[in-house]
């Protein structure tokens, strides 16, 4: 978990993508977990038991799960990430929990990618893994209150990453990537 760990202190801390993420780094409150992603079911299973564990132990602030193998198409991805966000709210978790997403190939919908150009924009949903991050509704409403306009915090992200360029961010995350590799 050590290149999921370093890519959250050197790209999503160092860029300040999330103004929370910092604090409960340092406090070492975040979860990290490995998940199998070709079996569904299984997966399935893990993100419900990432509920419960985040239920029943308030030491960890949030979880994120990497999912490797069986999410490295972006598509296939999207598809999990739909059937985990049916089955918590299904399983009572909507309004507790929310799952934000991480792809190595992520894009928005709006994204102003393409052929052979990429949106740096895209960048803020990019990650060396796919990776599923569970937070607290109760804790992401708590900071977003103490923030001042915390709904600028998407259009913030997405204009310094298109400042640095879509090839600085490729680099920059490569660079994360392949020194946790070669470690």
């Amino acid at each position: 978990m050590e290149a999921t760990r370093r890519w959250v202190r050197d790209w999503v801390m160092a860029q300040d993508l999330c103004p929370f993420a910092a604090a409960e780094f340092e406090r070492e409150r975040i979860r990290y977990r490995q998940l199998d992603a070709n079996d569904d079911a299984a997966l399935l299973m893990a993100v419900i038991e990432e509920c419960e564990h985040l239920d029943q132990d308030p030491g960890t602030e949030t979880t994120l799960l990497v999912l490797t193998p069986g999410a490295e198409d972006f598509f296939t991805f999207l598809d999990k990430l739909d059937m985990a966000e049916r089955l918590m709210i299904s399983e009572g978790y909507e309004g507790v929990y929310q799952l934000a997403s991480f792809h190595p190939d992520y894009l928005f919908g709006d994204s102003q990618a393409t052929p052979g150009h990429e949106d740096a924009a895209d960048y803020t949903n990019r990650s060396p893994f796919p990776l599923f991050h569970l937070l607290r509704e109760t804790s992401l409403e708590a900071a977003l209150a103490r923030f001042p306009h915390p709904e600028r915090i998407p259009e913030r992200n997405q204009s310094l990453l298109r400042e640095h360029g879509a090839q600085w961010c490729r680099e920059t995350q490569d660079a994360i990537h392949q020194d946790t590799s070669s470690s």
